[in-house]
């Protein structure tokens, strides 16, 4: 019964997400979306084609943009605080460099900057109970993932504070892939719960946040067979050279049939490779495969090396350029983080009328 609940309300996730699509292009000033990363180390190919390139399309629409960098929530899972200052900076460069650019739209703030959207945690806290917090399936794959002996409170109640971030800008759409799913639903469930609770027969404070999923699929690291990740050793860095580049493709993972063809189930190598061209060039991947033919997969990497590096010339050019000037980088997150304070106070002036303990 609950694997069949959860398809159903993928199915209508996916079809909210794509009225959503279609609607945004036509009125971008109705949405404000939350999105963001957690600054655990410099970015990859994958969040470049599974998110950064959305983001900067959202952005250049006119639709209002927060960018999180949640750097609280390193805390979590990992004891790399030492590193937290300078993977915030690096993130930041690796926005910009992508095409993100901060205006009047689009706001980069990490959230440890923002005390007054903090002070959500404790009222959002109690409109939850423990064991929606224990089940929360991503919860728990993450604490799998972390290989975690020890889980501290922060894990249970990060999908807490995931809605404190979105919802203190009054945040209604998220760009999620599936596995977020639960993390979306858990803000819309605490954001109702408010409403109803403090705002009733009044004007509701929050909006009940959507999840915007990613039409991108799934990029698998080098190895082919795991979702591309640094510490998984299965990645190409956007810092990276191309040599550097070339030289991580030439050991990807193919098989043993020389003849190139696109087929996910059965050579999931091979079309892992011919998707990420495919994300480069926008040709198909079937029409990829064809014109590679019997080239094996020497031609196959040769493409993917050219494609890549190629596609990522002028973001690699626009990193170096930032990398030589740190203060710049500092200032945005300073205006950022100011910024995003004075959205964050006004709805806390609201949060505490609603709770009747203004003083």
């Amino acid at each position: 019964m609950a694997e069949m609940e959860h398809i159903s309300s993928y199915e209508t996730a996916v079809k909210i997400s794509k009225k959503i699509e279609d609607d945004i292009v036509k009125n971008p000033s109705k949405y404000r979306v939350l999105t963001g990363d957690r600054p655990t180390g410099r970015l990859h190919i994958g969040h470049y084609f599974g998110s950064l390139e959305n983001r900067v399309r959202l952005s250049k629409l006119g639709v209002s943009t927060m960018i999180l960098i949640a750097d609280y929530q390193v805390l979590i899972d990992r004891d790399a605080y030492q590193e937290i200052n300078q993977n915030t900076k690096q993130l930041v460069i690796d926005y910009l460099a992508a095409g993100i650019e901060p205006s009047e739209n689009v706001i980069i703030f990490p959230h440890s900057y923002v005390p007054e959207a903090n002070q959500l945690m404790v009222p959002f806290l109690t409109l939850v109970s423990n064991a929606e917090l224990s089940r929360n399936p991503t919860v728990k794959e993450e604490i799998q993932a972390a290989g975690l002996k020890s889980i501290n409170a922060g894990m249970y109640t990060y999908p807490v504070h995931q809605a404190v971030d979105i919802l203190f800008c009054k945040g209604n759409v998220v760009p999620v892939g599936k596995d977020q799913l639960p993390h979306i639903e858990m803000a819309r469930t605490i954001a109702r719960r408010f409403n109803e609770k403090f705002c009733a027969g009044k004007t509701p404070i929050f909006p009940e946040p959507q999840a915007l999923l990613s039409k991108t699929p799934s990029i698998m690291g080098l190895d082919g067979t795991q979702k591309m990740s640094k510490s998984r050793g299965n990645a190409i860095m956007l810092c990276a050279t191309e040599d550097e580049t070339a030289a991580l493709i030439k050991k990807a993972k193919t098989d043993a049939d020389r003849h190139i063809t696109y087929d996910p189930i059965n050579r999931p190598e091979v079309a892992n490779l011919l998707t990420l061209i495919s994300l480069c060039t926008n040709e198909e991947p079937q029409k990829i495969a064809e014109h590679i033919g019997d080239g094996g997969g020497g031609m196959l990497k040769k493409m993917l090396t050219e494609a890549l590096n190629e596609k990522l010339r002028p973001l690699r050019t626009r990193r170096t350029e930032l990398e030589k000037n740190p203060e710049y980088i500092r200032q945005i997150l300073l205006d950022g983080s100011q910024r995003a304070r004075e959205i964050a106070a006004k709805t806390l002036v609201e949060v505490r009328t609603a709770m009747n303990t203004v003083i």
